[in-house]
C-alpha cells in the first residue's frame, strides 16, 4: 500500500462544548463516505467513536477517539473529543497530534464555555482553527446572532464560507460565499460575506492584492493557495454551516477540510536535539520523529499508543529510539485507527496518525526518535477522594486498576495520603471520579467506598522564627544523642534563590539546597564541625520528612526557608536516625512560633449562564467565598461570568450550576493560586484532621 503524500493529509481535532453534536458528526463522516457500513448513533448506543460502556451509558464522550476515512485521495485522520470540561485533559492531549482544530457550535446555545476554551488553547499552539455551526436544523435558532456571537467571542476573522439556505426544518442545503452563484439565497445575502471573506483571503499576498485593487481578480489557483495560507496565520477562521443529524452541508464541510484545513507540511515543529538545542521539524521522510499523543488499556489487548508522526517513516518490525531508551526499541506490528478498530498496516509516513500495542514502556508523551517534542499542558486535577475496596484483600487489584487510569488519563493522579496511609485519587471534577468508578466497577470488577473530596491544603509561615531541639535518649548499650539549632524565614514563591541566598543575609553559609517542588530552601551554616558533615544528609532528610507530614492539619509545608547554625554531637551517641529526629522536630516546633498558616488552593471559573441567571450566579458565588472577575455580555442570550473561588467550595459546583440554571450552564475550572484561608476556617480545618502532636521518638 502507498503511503498518501504529505499534502493531501488533513489532521483534525474536532472540539467544542458538550451536546454541540461533535461525535454525531464524527460518525456522520464516516457513514456518509461509507468508510463504515452501519446505522450510527450516540441516542441508542451505537455510535462508532462513543464505543465504552460509560459513553454509551451516559450518551457522551469521556475519552477521545480517532478515526479515518479518504475522499478523492485526501486522508482525513479525525480525533473526536470529550465536550465538557471534566474530561478536558483528553482534547488538550488530542491538540499536539493535528494542524488544525475545529470547534462546533451548538447553533441553539451559541459559544459556550469549552468551545471558547479550546479555541484559545489551539492558538496558543499555533494550530489552524476552524468554526462548524451544526444543529442549523434546530428550532428557535437566530443565525445572525449565533454568527454575532462567533465573532464577538473569536474575533471577525471569522466568516461564513457557507450559508444555510434556511433554518429549523426548511435546512436543506448550504450556499457558498466564495463563489456566490447568480440568484442564490440565504439567511443572509451570500454576496455580503464574499467581499470580507476575500479580503481575509488576499490580505497575506501583497502582489495578489494590488492586483485585486487593480480590479484583477484572483485565479481558483491562486485563492486554493492563499486561503490556506490565510488560515495558517490566523486572518482567517473559516465558518462553515451543518446539520450533522441530517448530514445537510457535511459533503461541503469535508471538502472545506481539504481546502481550508492545513497539510501537515504547512505547520513547522520545534523540538530539542540530544543536545537540548532546538531544531526544526518538518513533515520530510527524512529523520523519523514521533511521539505518543494518548494511550488506551484495552481488556483484550492491554495497551495502546496512539501515535502521530511528524518526520520520516516507519515499516513494521522497523526499529526506533525513544527518549526512555537509546537504544532501537523495535515495533513489531503497526495499525491503522478506526475508533475501536485496530488494522494491519505494512508502513507509516510523516502526518500519519497510527497505533501500536503492547508497548508498556511508551507513555502519552514518549518521544520516538533523537527529537524531543514538548508534552501536552494539562490542567491540573484538584477534587480528590479516598478511596478502598469494598471486599477485603482488593487492595492490590484496586492499585493496579488506578494506576492504568492514570495512564489513560493526563488529569487523573493516584497517591497516598503520607498522614493517613490513604490511597487519593484525584481527578478533574466530582463526575471525573464518577467516572472511574464506574470504570473500575464494569473493567475490573471492584467496587470501592469513598470519602468525600480532599482538598490540598498546603501549610506555611508568615513570620521568621528561631529554635532548637535535643534529642536524647538511654536505654542500655549506646544511647540516641542530636542537638540541631535552627533558623526559619518565610520564603515566598518566585523567589530567586540565587539573588536570596547572599553572604548578607547569611553570613556563615557554606551551602544550600533547594527543592522546587515545595518551593523549600535548606541553608547550611555549620562551622567548626558542630554537626559533622556526615550527619548533614540525615538533618536533610528529617527536614524532607516534616515537610510532607505537615505539621498544623498533616499537609505538605511550602514556602519556608531554614539555616542550620549550630548543633551539638556526642562521640559515641550520635548517629543518622538520632540527627534526623532533631532535625525533625526542631523544625516543628520552629514552625509553630512562626504564625503557621494552611493555604488553600484557589480556581478560575468561567461560567457559560442564560442571562436571566447572572443575578443568582454571583449572589451564589459570594456565599461561597468567591469573587467575580468580570462578565462577558456579548455572547447573545448567553453570558460568561468570571470569578476565582476556594476549591473547597466549588468542588460539588457541577449540581449546584445545574440546579440555579435549569440544567443550561455550563462551566471551565482551572487551578490559580494558593492564598491564606480565614482564621476561623483554618481552627476548622485543623480540628477536622485530628493531628495528635508526637514526639516522633520512636
Amino acid at each position: 500500500m502507498a503511503l498518501y503524500n504529505v499534502e493531501n493529509i488533513r489532521n483534525i481535532v474536532i472540539a467544542g462544548h458538550g451536546s454541540a453534536g461533535k461525535t454525531t458528526l464524527v460518525d456522520k463522516f464516516l457513514t456518509s463516505t461509507g468508510t463504515v457500513n452501519k446505522i450510527a448513533s450516540v441516542d441508542n448506543g451505537s455510535s462508532i467513536c462513543d464505543f465504552n460502556e460509560e459513553e454509551k451509558d451516559h450518551k457522551y464522550t469521556i475519552e477521545s477517539s480517532v478515526v479515518n476515512f479518504s475522499v478523492n485521495s485526501t486522508l482525513y485522520n479525525v480525533i473526536d473529543t470529550p465536550g465538557y470540561p471534566d474530561f478536558i485533559g483528553q482534547t488538550i492531549s488530542a491538540l499536539p497530534a493535528v494542524e488544525t482544530v475545529a470547534i462546533v457550535i451548538n447553533a441553539q446555545a451559541g459559544v459556550e464555555a469549552n468551545a471558547r476554551r479550546v479555541f484559545n488553547e489551539a492558538k496558543k499552539l499555533g494550530l489552524a482553527r476552524m468554526v462548524i455551526i451544526n444543529k442549523l436544523d434546530g428550532d428557535h435558532i437566530d443565525f445572525k446572532k449565533t454568527l454575532a456571537d462567533i465573532q464577538d467571542s473569536f474575533g471577525h476573522v471569522c466568516v461564513p464560507v457557507n450559508l444555510p439556505n434556511a433554518v429549523g426544518e426548511g435546512f436543506s442545503s448550504v450556499v457558498s460565499t466564495l463563489k456566490v452563484q447568480e440568484g442564490a439565497t440565504a439567511v443572509i445575502d451570500p454576496n455580503e460575506i464574499h467581499q470580507p471573506l476575500l479580503d481575509s483571503i488576499i490580505e497575506v499576498n501583497e502582489e495578489v492584492m494590488e492586483r485585486y485593487f487593480e480590479g484583477i481578480q484572483p485565479t481558483d489557483e491562486e485563492l486554493a493557495s492563499l486561503i490556506t495560507e490565510a488560515v495558517a496565520k490566523g486572518s482567517l477562521v473559516p465558518v462553515v454551516c451543518v446539520s450533522a443529524k441530517t448530514g445537510v452541508g457535511v459533503p461541503e464541510l469535508i471538502e472545506a477540510f481539504k481546502t481550508c484545513a492545513l497539510s501537515p507540511d504547512k505547520i513547522v515543529r520545534t523540538g530539542k536535539d540530544q543536545d537540548k538545542k532546538d531544531v526544526e521539524v518538518k513533515a520530510t521522510d527524512s529523520q523519523f520523529v514521533a511521539q505518543v499523543f494518548k494511550t488506551r488499556i484495552d481488556p483484550f489487548v492491554q495497551r495502546i499508543s496512539y501515535i502521530r508522526v511528524y518526520s520520516g517513516k516507519l515499516q513494521k518490525d522497523g526499529g526506533v529510539p525513544t527518549d526512555e531508551s537509546r537504544r532501537p526499541v523495535k515495533i513489531a506490528q503497526l495499525f491503522s485507527v478506526q475508533a475501536s478498530e485496530l488494522t494491519p498496516i505494512p508502513e507509516v509516513g510523516p502526518g500519519y496518525i497510527f497505533a501500536i500495542t503492547k508497548m508498556d514502556s511508551f507513555q502519552t508523551g514518549t518521544c520516538l526518535g533523537d527529537i524531543l517534542l514538548p508534552a501536552a499542558k494539562v490542567p491540573t486535577p484538584m477534587v480528590g477522594l479516598a478511596v478502598r475496596p469494598k471486599a477485603r484483600g482488593d487492595e492490590a487489584k484496586l492499585s493496579g486498576a488506578l494506576t492504568k487510569i492514570s495512564q489513560e488519563d493526563p488529569t487523573f493522579k493516584l497517591g497516598h495520603d503520607s498522614q493517613t496511609k490513604e490511597l487519593v485519587m484525584t481527578g478533574m471534577s466530582e463526575l471525573h471520579l464518577q467516572i472511574v468508578q464506574e470504570k473500575l466497577k464494569r473493567r475490573n470488577k471492584v467496587e470501592v467506598e469513598t470519602k468525600e473530596p480532599k482538598i490540598p491544603y498546603k501549610e506555611t509561615i508568615r513570620t521568621k522564627g528561631e529554635g532548637s531541639y535535643r534529642h536524647k535518649k538511654q536505654s542500655g548499650g549506646h544511647g540516641q544523642f542530636g542537638e540541631v539549632h535552627i533558623r526559619m524565614f518565610p520564603f515566598p514563591k518566585d523567589t530567586v534563590v540565587e539573588e536570596y541566598v547572599t553572604k548578607d543575609r547569611f553570613p556563615q553559609m557554606r551551602e544550600y539546597t533547594y527543592d522546587e517542588k515545595n518551593n523549600f530552601l535548606w541553608i547550611n551554616s555549620i562551622v567548626g564541625g558542630t554537626i559533622p558533615s556526615n550527619f548533614l544528609p540525615a538533618v536533610e532528610k528529617g527536614f524532607k520528612e516534616r515537610i510532607e507530614k505537615g505539621v498544623l492539619a498533616g499537609y505538605q509545608i511550602q514556602d519556608v526557608c531554614v539555616e542550620v547554625f549550630f548543633g551539638k554531637y556526642h562521640p559515641v551517641d550520635s548517629s543518622e536516625a538520632a540527627f534526623k529526629i532533631a532535625a525533625s522536630i526542631a523544625f516543628r516546633n520552629v514552625f509553630q512560633t512562626c504564625q503557621p498558616a494552611i493555604l488553600e488552593p484557589v480556581v478560575k471559573l468561567e461560567i457559560s449562564i442564560p442571562a436571566e441567571n447572572v443575578g443568582d450566579i454571583t449572589s451564589d458565588m459570594a456565599s461561597r467565598r468567591g469573587r467575580v472577575l468580570g462578565m462577558d455580555s456579548s455572547s447573545g442570550h448567553f453570558h460568561t461570568v468570571t470569578a476565582e473561588a476556594p476549591l473547597a467550595e466549588v468542588t460539588t459546583y457541577a449540581r449546584v450550576l445545574s440546579s440555579l440554571t435549569g440544567g443550561q450552564g455550563s462551566y471551565t475550572l482551572d487551578f490559580s493560586h494558593y492564598d491564606y484561608v480565614l482564621p476561623n476556617i483554618q481552627q476548622e480545618i485543623i480540628a477536622k484532621a485530628g493531628i495528635k502532636e508526637e514526639d516522633d521518638e520512636a
